[in-house]
């Protein structure tokens, strides 16, 4: 295996610390995704390093005598190493106790052997060991010849303790293209998600969209193992008929699953953006299901763009409490199909800037667009005019990330002698208006038509 960080003042640092072990008569082995990375010939960026044959008050000093410490994890067993991507640990005994993915009494115990720390893992390609001073790879549950025929097995029976693993092995599943082995899927089909907190259900959804190689592997996974069922939105895609003039692919389940793929195949690495656009994608013909007629033998989905906001809004309440996210997806959701009927109907400058009022960012837009085009299934092409021509028109209009900003301000009205009341709002919504219409292109036509119009 090679072993080869990111940054190689990480790999100083880890190598420091397992000298330091080792001269108190203990043992560090790197542990987790590093490893698993590493085998991959990835780079790894976090380091976990399990320590074994120290007590936990020696090992804190040692490390504080060497490295500063972040100690929020302390009471889980776990130093932080401060300013570099290294975290420190003893081996822990776990006892479930409680529901959810917290649900556990956690023990350190330097006296565990390498395989009994591994049992207590998720997957066998996570419960990998590697010796960075011997250069000895442990492997005591065979997760080697697991990720080397790319296969999702569980460590053993204790699985069943943390529902959240069959998230993790969804994700796993998309960013490694993994085959889930059955015993694994049998034992997902057994849990539910007893209690588990929102944030850690989206860490790994964010996991599965901004690392997935196939999202569309991961979404197989989730209705494989029956939790498809714990997220209803998506699921009443399966079967969700679509015209196969415009869809060759299939139902509405398979286009998304092959959306994804394709927005992820084109991921720009701005987190930020790409969790946007990516959960848009996830989202984008949730309206489908309940809008979905058959005329003249061949199914349709009139309003499916606005019957979507609902489904999308109660998907990502239940994912996430950031409402700001929220606010920005569901416009995307909403307005997915635009690009392609602008530039069908050679729409003019008004529509562009009124879209880009409805959207925020045209740029998104369009790459949401990109993506449920070439989730079609019927061999497209990888260039997208509509959304070529759509960013074109909007780089020209300065609307391209950003919707335009009001020319008339309520300081303009009150320098007109207006004072704020019922009207104020109105008169500068009419002002606005005017301005996406192109019925003003200054301030000081602004001005004069909102004098005009308070006459």
């Amino acid at each position: 295996m090679r072993w080869q960080p990111v940054d190689e003042g990480v790999r100083d640092v880890v190598l420091d610390v397992c000298r330091a072990v080792r001269d108190e008569g203990g043992r560090a082995l790197l542990v987790g995704g590093c490893v698993r990375d590493a085998l991959l010939e990835r780079a790894p960026v976090d380091h976990d390093l399990e320590v074994y044959g120290v007590e936990p008050e020696r090992l804190e000093s040692l490390l504080s005598s060497r490295h500063a410490l972040d100690r929020t994890g302390r009471a889980f067993g776990v130093l932080k190493l401060r300013g570099v991507p290294v975290d420190v640990s003893l081996p822990r005994r776990e006892s479930k106790a409680g529901l959810g993915h917290r649900g556990f009494l956690v023990q350190s115990d330097p006296d565990l052997s390498p395989r009994e720390a591994a049992l207590r893992r998720d997957f066998t390609l996570n419960a990998i060991a590697y010796d960075p001073l011997a250069g000895e790879i442990v492997d005591p549950v065979g997760g080697c010849g697991d990720l080397e025929r790319r296969v999702l097995r569980r460590v053993s029976e204790r699985f069943a303790e943390d529902p959240l693993r069959v998230l993790r092995g969804m994700q796993l599943v998309a960013r490694f293209e993994l085959t889930a082995d059955p015993a694994t899927v049998t034992a997902c089909r057994g849990l539910d998600p007893e209690g588990l907190a929102r944030e850690r259900i989206f860490e790994e959804w964010r996991k599965l969209l901004l690392l997935g190689a196939r999202p569309s592997l991961g979404l197989a996974f989730l209705r494989d193992t029956g939790w498809l069922d714990h997220f209803p939105e998506l699921a009443a895609l399966v079967g969700c008929a679509q015209d196969p003039a415009w869809h060759p692919e299939g139902d509405a389940w398979i286009h998304t699953g092959l959306c994804l793929d394709a927005f992820a195949a084109e991921r720009t690495g701005d987190e930020r953006e790409d969790l946007i656009v990516g959960l848009a994608v996830l989202c984008h013909d949730l309206g489908k299901p309940a809008t979905t007629r058959f005329a003249d033998g061949r199914p349709r989905s009139p309003g499916h763009l606005e019957a979507g906001e609902a489904p999308a809004r109660a998907l990502l309440a239940r994912l996430t409490p950031q409402r700001d996210l929220v606010e920005q997806v569901v416009p995307l959701v909403r307005e997915h199909s635009r690009p392609h009927e602008l530039h069908r109907a050679a729409a003019g400058d008004a529509a562009i800037r009124r879209l880009a009022h409805r959207v925020g960012r045209i740029d998104r837009l369009v790459r949401v667009a990109r993506a449920d085009r070439l989730g079609r299934g019927d061999g497209a092409g990888p260039g997208f005019p509509a959304g070529d021509w759509l960013l074109e028109r909007a780089a020209a209009l300065d609307v391209r990330t950003a919707p335009p900003r009001p020319l008339v301000l309520g300081r303009h009205l009150i320098g007109l002698g207006f004072a704020p009341g019922p009207g104020f709002k109105a008169l500068l919504d009419a002002c606005y208006e005017s301005q996406l219409a192109g019925g003003i292109a200054s301030v000081e036509e602004g001005v004069a038509l909102a004098r005009k119009l308070a006459r």
